[in-house]
């Protein structure tokens, strides 16, 4: 009976604090118990990593009914567009670390306006990039490798992506804000808003303006995300809100948000470019390997955003108890964080060991591309542990607002050592397409041994930011 009553409390317990986590309310992270507090933002950012991911699901679920030309076009831009990501997610990675750490010190005023600088950076950056994507459209396609029908196919759905790629920098930044700030939910409810209105359009404007309409829903879904996020913003409902006078340019937060984001964001840039050349190197194995490997990495990507989520509230916990002068805090927030992260993987793992193939055909329904997909998963999954603690002890670094450290690590990782295997084993070796996936798993695994070996230091707890 006793037994009964204490697991009906702790459903009810549990319940609880999942309905508060997606709340919106604010919550004070570097005070009581560190597994609630990554509880409470995990939740919502897990949530918003699967709606991320989804973007790219429903997009390749949908253009893989137009024919493996429409299916290249998607891959191709996509991972040219990771070169935009890497800009948005270095901005975000600043923004996060400047807002949580001024939180941490209570000063949601500063939080506001280091906030309003970045996103000023942010739009500034993506005027070039959406001016330069738009007009070389073709010839981006053509330097990745895709034939002469390909690009014929999908250069109006790489122009639009490109052309919209202003929605893409401010919904990875803003959201970066709402998660340094404490308040996950906003982020996590602005990405199912951007993914509800791209799974009803995305399948409509594809019946009518073929891969094209693919691009024009997801650039129309982001936007209202991104108007979803203004609004809170403006509205001034959570810890940190816009004003107009922080609008005025700000140099000195300017330089530092700078000083986190290059380094952010030459972190991801070198990791994109290693997947491009990766890409580059898969290419010349035909479209149907093109294509296969781009179905894996989409479905990859559902299952580890959740863990990216999971991970993304490291940088929350690390920033604020910096800020509160709490660096043992912040270093207990990371390892529990770590074990959860690694117990989702290992279940992750399992997962696609035993039911590859029916997942895989449900979203592509060629044989060809479909033994691809299935032999990318059995392959890349085995490392998907290791990968689990290794992402969190980069977020780490970032919410501690030292970038340059994971940005040396991947250089080293990625261009030093994971691309030569991966030729070697594709070209050299005679592995082909096989040679690349095993190179995958085998980087990331080096990459977690260093990170952890360089976090154990504690270098990371006395960055100033």
């Amino acid at each position: 009976m006793s037994s009964s009553v204490t697991n009906n409390i702790s459903i009810k317990s549990l319940y609880t604090l999942f309905k508060k986590s997606l709340s919106g309310e604010n919550q004070d992270y570097t005070t009581g118990s560190i597994r609630k507090a990554i509880f409470l933002l995990s939740i919502p950012m897990i949530l918003e990593m699967c709606m991320e991911s989804v973007f790219a699901v429903v997009d390749i679920f949908f253009v893989g009914r137009v024919g493996q030309e429409a299916v290249a076009t998607v891959a191709l831009t996509e991972s040219v567009l990771t070169i935009v990501y890497s800009v948005a997610i270095g901005l975000s990675m600043a923004a996060t670390a400047m807002v949580a750490r001024r939180i941490g010190e209570k000063k949601p005023e500063e939080a506001s306006r280091a906030a309003v600088q970045a996103i000023l950076i942010a739009l500034v950056v993506t005027v070039i990039v959406s001016i330069i994507g738009f007009i070389f459209s073709a010839d981006i396609l053509g330097v990745m490798g895709a034939s002469r029908q390909v690009i014929e196919t999908g250069v109006s759905y790489t122009r639009i992506i490109f052309g919209g790629s202003v929605v893409i920098m401010m919904l990875y930044l803003i959201n970066g804000i709402f998660r340094g700030a404490g308040n996950a939910s906003i982020a996590m409810w602005t990405l199912f808003l951007a993914n509800g209105l791209n799974i009803i359009l995305c399948p409509i404007l594809i019946h009518y303006y073929g891969v094209r309409g693919a691009g024009m829903a997801t650039t129309i879904g982001r936007g209202a995300g991104v108007c979803f996020q203004l609004y809170h913003l403006f509205r001034g409902s959570g810890a940190v809100h816009i004003l107009r006078k922080y609008f005025a340019p700000d140099w000195e937060i300017i330089k530092s948000v700078l000083k986190i984001a290059w380094s952010g964001t030459a972190q991801f840039l070198i990791g994109s470019a290693s997947w491009i050349i990766m890409l580059r190197i898969i290419s010349q194995f035909g479209n149907a390997t093109i294509a296969g490997y781009q179905v894996a990495i989409r479905i990859l990507l559902f299952f580890l955003l959740p863990a990216w989520g999971m991970s993304n509230a490291t940088a929350t916990l690390v920033g604020q108890n910096l800020g509160a002068k709490q660096p043992g805090r912040a270093e207990e927030s990371v390892w529990k964080t770590a074990k959860y992260n690694a117990v989702f993987m290992a279940v992750i793992t399992l997962l696609f060991l035993v039911a590859a193939s029916p997942i895989v055909e449900f979203m592509n329904h060629d044989e060809a591309v479909q033994k691809v997909a299935i032999q990318v998963l059995h392959i890349v999954t085995a490392g998907y542990i290791f990968y689990g603690v290794g992402m969190v002890l980069m977020n780490a670094f970032n919410g501690a607002g030292d970038t340059r450290t994971p940005t040396i690590i991947s250089l080293f990782c990625f261009w030093a050592f994971q691309i030569p295997i991966a030729y070697l084993m594709a070209i050299i070796f005679g592995w082909g397409p096989k040679g690349v996936f095993w190179a995958i798993i085998i980087t990331e695994t080096v990459v977690t041994i260093v990170s952890y070996l360089i976090f154990r230091k504690g270098k990371w707890k006395k960055i100033k930011v």
